[in-house]
């Protein structure tokens, strides 16, 4: 469960990283369309999970990337939100794969 310190920190980040996927996707990720559609920080604010959904054909590829590229992410990030918060988590990214779950389950649905 978490707590509303929780909640705000993740909806702060969430906007900031969709802006920084539309803003540096044709520079960093090699015009990869990310959204970013869940974060969920710990309770001691020191990691986020986010979830991207990724569109593309290789999207693992693009995904690693990503993740090889954290680190510039996270001082990206750091310096946008400075003024509102002490200390920004170290963010660990995983592809959302709640769309192709609901398409399985539609697939199964219409049988």
């Amino acid at each position: 469960m978490e707590n509303r310190r929780q909640q705000k920190i993740a909806k702060v980040l969430k906007q900031d990283l969709a802006v920084l996927f539309q803003r540096e996707s044709r520079t960093m990720f090699n015009g990869a369309f990310i959204t970013v559609t869940s974060v969920r920080v710990t309770a001691d604010l020191s990691y986020a999970k986010v979830h991207l959904s990724i569109m593309g054909k290789n999207d693992e590829n693009i995904l690693e990337t990503v993740k090889t590229k954290s680190v510039e992410i996270r001082t990206i990030i750091a310096k946008q939100v400075r003024h509102q918060m002490r200390k920004v988590p170290n963010f660990q990214f995983y592809i959302d794969d709640s769309l192709d779950y609901y398409e399985q389950i539609d697939e199964l649905l219409k049988k």
